[in-house]
């Protein structure tokens, strides 16, 4: 039997994102979110979900570009600091040691250690309430070769990242339980 817990701010799973932008002075900053997602296939286009209140907010209204960094679980330190601390008041690279390198396509900082980056141009802003929804047309995404699988292809398993639980927990990821498009069809 279905309990009711009502509306919530509640799905499953969550990706913990490193959200990187430049502030007004082109000093690097990067912030952890997690209500994101892949919003449309043609073109290429990701949502991240974050309060006004932000650093980053209003670094991404101006500059017009992000990025979505995807960080590893030997990186879970460092990803939760990024969601802990402003932009305004901490350099969080000088702090967590990891390196802020310019993206040559969009005008926003990536974190060189994490596995996978997302380049973005913004495309559109939403305000939905407490959070604004913004848009970006991904411009192009960046892998360590050590995360490829034989087919050039990211391989989850190798990138081991993190998940976030709206409880306030991280987690890695589970076993593979079957080819999508394919398990399916053998009932």
């Amino acid at each position: 039997m279905k309990k009711s817990i009502g509306a919530k701010s509640l799905a499953y799973p969550t990706p913990a994102w490193v959200v990187g932008s430049y502030d007004m002075f082109g000093n690097a900053n990067a912030m952890t979110a997690a209500w994101g997602g892949i919003c449309c296939s043609e073109p290429p286009c990701i949502s991240v979900s974050m309060r006004k209140a932000t650093y980053t907010y209003g670094n991404i209204m101006e500059k017009e570009a992000f990025t979505v960094n995807i960080p590893s679980e030997k990186y879970v330190k460092e990803t939760d600091f990024f969601g802990i601390v402003s932009g305004k008041d901490v350099d969080k690279f000088e702090k967590t040691g990891l390196t802020a390198v310019k993206s040559d396509l969009v005008y926003a900082p990536y974190i060189e250690e994490f596995p996978i980056i997302i380049e973005c141009k913004l495309v559109h802003s939403f305000e939905l309430g407490l959070h604004t929804q913004f848009i970006g047309e991904i411009v192009d995404i960046k892998t360590e070769e050590s995360v490829l699988d034989e087919n050039g292809n990211p391989d989850i398993k190798k990138i081991k990242p993190i998940i976030y639980s709206p409880q306030r927990s991280y987690f890695g990821i589970g076993g593979f339980l079957g080819k999508a498009f394919s398990v399916g069809v053998e009932k």
